[in-house]
Parts: structure tokens; C-alpha cells; sequence
């Protein structure tokens, strides 16, 4: 069997469009026939999907393989480090927790993450055509260079090509590519087969004197110039994205805080994108808007975020906000917040303590080896029963009498989360909970605003895919990247 065509994109800096251009790639690929998949040797990152296998991969890599038209699967995201503290993370290996590292054992751990990520190299190139693959971060990172299994290093132990892209928005680009390339070892810069500029906008033929330059100074080609895509939707791999965009007449207001091991804040896009919500993050040192929903999302380090959330005023402020009447929505690490006691008997997320939780539900958790990942599908336990769908991803088990009231039932039949007496808070371990086009208005309903605009999250996130790929195709050279779809033959 011929070996699959392998192109590589590293990023002259975190977020300049790596996962951005690999989904639309991928996209493009697909809709000319092509069987592409998406690899990410290495991905540090607190939102992550439940894959087909039964793994746990980087929610950006879940979307390059829905563009991709593919199922998620742990070999797309061999290793994932998810940060539980500033110089540690959970370690996940195909799928599953391996250990919990400092970044100093991390380094140590790297052969053994290697062989993971060309265990998977080697299935992926033997399955597929073509596999597009994602650097993390910055290939020019001299610290991080020994041992280096997420950018240069892997390419070289693959022999794969490079395409470096760069984020003109924000200013510096010349430098940062220029930089970028000399900062390379000889035999890595030989990889580097030209540059991708992201996000412009303005006028071409101004920024054509500075392309000229580029190519003359590298002797590498300029393989596209991408324009600033406004309104794009695509899950993020781990920032948050804004969530003040211009909006109608609203007529809900949500809040969310912004915790520092905050996750899968995915989980929100749906009210974030909701013309009629007014959905706003609030961060540290700010005070609480007025709202009529307070959203608690997931946490990487659940004792440590509620303790944040403490020193932030939250848990006066949530107790007003219900005396109130407002209403209260807990997922996963926010959902076990809520209860009476928080537990890591392991010392899964730093020592081995119980903690007071807010003391709104009546149960308490425990933090257990095992993991759960799961994809689900239920029913919501509210007037209408509207369906749900979603995942789970959590350490955790929450038992008490609050259970006994659950927010949703799965369709194995399995009861999960809890609505409280009074109705006013809700609390489920099922991410997602907001996605699904019936889901969400019988939430927005329960939570104060009766009839509003349908939102279909996946219907949008597809329209946008293929926005970006119709993008990318006609101003990316994809016949010198791909000359055997898009050469003579291809058209």
C-alpha cells in the first residue's frame, strides 16, 4: 500500500490558526474525495470529546475529524495534557489517564509519549491517504527543544513536510516567521516548504511589497494569504472566545464565571451564539452582573476553582442571585460544586483534602481513579422532556439525596444530575447540555424566557467548516501542496 501523503502545520505562536487551517484542509480534502485524517502528536488543552474508542482527545481534533467526515478517535490525539496546577497535568495516553506529571517528570516521560504518538502515526498513515498534522504551540521554543515530540521533533522523526502560519492580526508578522525560520536547525528549516499569513485584512497589494521581501529573505514561498473570517464558529481548542458580539434585543441574561482550570467551556457556545442571550464570562476581579441564569462550568481542578470562586464573592453572590428567583445551572466540576462536600481521597488534583462545597444540593462527591468517558443521549426530567445529547468526562461521583430528583435520564436508562426542590438549580455531568436544537429553548424556558429563536449548533458549526474550506481554497496555492487533487488532474 503507497504511503499517505503527511503535510505539517506549526504556528509561529499559540493560536495563530494551526487547528483552523487543518479542520478546513480537512474539509477540502474530503468534499474532492480524498480519506484524510487529522494528527496531533501532542495537545495541552482543558477542552477535550469523547472519541469512538472510548478515549479522551482534544476537542480540536474532534472537529479536523468532523471536517474530516470521521468519527473522533484516540489516534487522531495520541497524547493530551490536561493542566491541573501551573506546573502539572494529567497525562493521557490513547484515550486514558497515564499519570499525573510535573513538567519536569513530563520531560522525563517523553520517550514513552513518543512511542505512543508513532504507534499512532503508523496506523493513521496506513489507513488513510493523506493525514494532516498539527503542531502545539511554537516549533521555535529553544527550551523545549530536547526530547520534542509535538513540533520539529516529530517531523524529523517522521519526515514530514512543514508549512509555517503566522497571525498578521496580531501584528509582527514578518518578524515572527523571519524569527521563526532562524531560530530552526539546518535539517529543520530544510522541512520548512513555505508560509501560510492568517487573518488579514486591509488591502493585498499593500502587504504585496512585504511578501515579496519574505520570500526573497527565505528564498520560501508565500502559499496564501487567509483574510480575517468574521463571525467564524468553530470549538475552541482551549482560549475563550468572545462572547460579546453585537446582538438584537435580548432577552435572558446568562453568566458565567472564568475559572483558572476552567473546561470544556464548549459547553456554553450554544448560549454564547444565542441571538436573544445576553451571555458574558466574567474573570477575576470582576463583579457579577445582574443575570437571570448563572452557568457554573466544568474545572480541571475542582477544589482549587471553588476556592477562586470563593475568594471572587461568588458564593454570596450566587445565594443573592437565587433569594432572587434566578436560576442556577451546574456541569460536571460546576455541578459537584453545588453540593455539600468535595473529596480527593487520591489526590487526584493536588493533596488528599475535603472541602465544603457551596451547600446547595444535598450530596456529596468523590473524586475516583476511574474515569468515566461516555457519549450520551437522554431525556431532560422538564416540562416538554426534550432530548439531550452529549458526553461524559469526570473523575468524580456524587451520591445524597439530591440524587434522588435527577435533571435528565439517559436513554440506557441511567438517572443523572439533580434539580433541586424549588426548581431554581439544576446540575448534570452531562457536557453538551445546551447543543441540541430541542435542548435548549426548554432550558432557556425553565430558566425565565419562554419562545425563543431555535439555535442549531451543529448545523452552524458545519456551515462554517465549509465557509472556511471555500475560503482557504481559493486563496491558498493547494495545487503546489496538493498537486495530486488539485494539479492538472484535480482541476
Amino acid at each position: 500500500m503507497p504511503q499517505a501523503i503527511a503535510l505539517m502545520v506549526q504556528g509561529t505562536t499559540s493560536d495563530a490558526g494551526k487547528s483552523t487551517l487543518v479542520a478546513g484542509l480537512a474539509r477540502l480534502l474530503a468534499r474532492r474525495g480524498v480519506r484524510v485524517a487529522p494528527f496531533k502528536p501532542q495537545n495541552m488543552a482543558l477542552n477535550s470529546a469523547v472519541t469512538v474508542d472510548g478515549g479522551e482527545i482534544g476537542r480540536a481534533q474532534a472537529l479536523q475529524a468532523l471536517a474530516a467526515g470521521l468519527a473522533p478517535h484516540t489516534d487522531f490525539n495520541p497524547v493530551l495534557l490536561k493542566p491541573s496546577t501551573d506546573i502539572g497535568a494529567q497525562v493521557i495516553i490513547h484515550g486514558k489517564v497515564a499519570a499525573n506529571l510535573s513538567a519536569r517528570d513530563y520531560h522525563a516521560y517523553k520517550p514513552t509519549a513518543m512511542a505512543a504518538v508513532m504507534a499512532s502515526w503508523d496506523r493513521l498513515t496506513t489507513a488513510y491517504e493523506c493525514v494532516l498534522v498539527e503542531g502545539a504551540g511554537s516549533p521555535a521554543e529553544i527550551n523545549l527543544r530536547d526530547r520534542d515530540i509535538a513540533n520539529m521533533g516529530f517531523a524529523e522523526a517522521a519526515d514530514v513536510p512543514v508549512i509555517l502560519v503566522a497571525d498578521i492580526d496580531r501584528g509582527g508578522v514578518f518578524a515572527h516567521l523571519v524569527g521563526t525560520l532562524e531560530l530552526l536547525s539546518p535539517s529543520e528549516q530544510a522541512r520548512v516548504k513555505g508560509f501560510v499569513i492568517n487573518r488579514f485584512r486591509g488591502d493585498i497589494g499593500l502587504l504585496q511589497s512585504g511578501l515579496d521581501w519574505l520570500e526573497a529573505r527565505t528564498g520560501r514561498p508565500v502559499l496564501g494569504v487567509l483574510p480575517y473570517l468574521h463571525g467564524l464558529f468553530l470549538d475552541a481548542e482551549d482560549a475563550l472566545a468572545d462572547a460579546r458580539a453585537e446582538k438584537g434585543e435580548t432577552r435572558l441574561r446568562v453568566v458565567a464565571p472564568v475559572y483558572p482550570r476552567i473546561s470544556n467551556h464548549t459547553d456554553l457556545d450554544a448560549l454564547r451564539l444565542h441571538p436573544q442571550v445576553d451571555f458574558r464570562w466574567v474573570g477575576p476581579g470582576q463583579a457579577m452582573p445582574p443575570a437571570d441564569l448563572i452557568v457554573l462550568p466544568g474545572s480541571k481542578s475542582v477544589q482549587a476553582d471553588l476556592a477562586w470562586l470563593r475568594a471572587q464573592g461568588w458564593d454570596a453572590a450566587i445565594r443573592r442571585h437565587l433569594r432572587y428567583g434566578g436560576k442556577v445551572v451546574g456541569i460536571c466540576g460546576g455541578f459537584q460544586m453545588l453540593g455539600a462536600t468535595l473529596s480527593d481521597p487520591l489526590g487526584l488534583e493536588g493533596g488528599a483534602t475535603t472541602v465544603a462545597g457551596l451547600g446547595l444540593l444535598d450530596m456529596d462527591t468523590v473524586l475516583e481513579a476511574e474515569k468515566c468517558l461516555e457519549n450520551a443521549r437522554g431525556t431532560l426530567l422538564l416540562p416538554g422532556g426534550a432530548e439531550v445529547s452529549g458526553y461524559e468526562i469526570h473523575m468524580g461521583v456524587s451520591r445524597g439525596p439530591a440524587l434522588d430528583c435527577p435533571a435528565l435520564r439517559f436513554a440506557d436508562g441511567r438517572a443523572d444530575g439533580a434539580l433541586s426542590v424549588d426548581g431554581q438549580i439544576l446540575g448534570t455531568y452531562l457536557h453538551g447540555l445546551f447543543d441540541a436544537p430541542a435542548a435548549l429553548p426548554s432550558l432557556l424556558a425553565w430558566a425565565g424566557a419562554g419562545d425563543l429563536a431555535t439555535v442549531d449548533l451543529a448545523a452552524r458549526r458545519e456551515a462554517d467548516l465549509d465557509r472556511l474550506a471555500d475560503v482557504i481554497e481559493r486563496h491558498l496555492d493547494l495545487s503546489t501542496l496538493f498537486p495530486a487533487a488539485w494539479g492538472a488532474a484535480g482541476g
